[in-house]
């Protein structure tokens, strides 16, 4: 079984050119924020979401946050979720949490479809998925 320290030592996606970060490369913050913004607009607006929708409440504005800061610094930029929470320890984060195969690849696709529509590059938006799959998967908490 994997730690949390694994988590913070994967690759979000393979070198960048010339030493850029993922979080560079991607565009920074505004980019960053805009595609947190429409992976949550998702959840809400197409209807094979729904289970991962009904799994985060009533409102999506503190996980917006959350993710947005979790993920400038898992992509090389601020470490801004470290500042306000210490270790992310994803797994007992999401533990209170029902997570099947459904959830795990309804996430999978909504990340996918906002990458998409926010124009990231298709290579990185792939290596990406690939990264996002394995957490995702390694966040499940039930068989099904």
């Amino acid at each position: 079984m994997q730690n949390d320290k694994t988590i913070l030592i994967q690759e979000p996606a393979e070198p960048a050119p010339a030493g850029q970060t993922v979080f560079e490369r991607i565009g920074g913050e505004g980019r960053v924020r805009e595609l947190v913004d429409r992976f949550y607009d998702l959840m809400d607006l197409d209807a094979d979401l729904s289970d991962l929708r009904a799994a985060h409440g009533p409102s999506l504005e503190q996980a917006r946050d959350k993710l947005f800061w979790f993920l400038c610094g898992w992509m090389g930029g601020p470490d801004y979720y470290i500042r306000r929470f210490g270790h992310p320890r994803l797994r007992a984060r999401h533990l209170p949490f029902s997570i099947g195969t459904k959830e795990r690849d309804q996430w999978v696709v909504c990340m996918g479809r906002a990458m998409q529509q926010v124009g990231i590059e298709p290579e990185l938006a792939d290596r990406l998925l690939a990264s996002f799959y394995n957490t995702a998967d390694w966040m499940r908490n039930r068989a099904e």
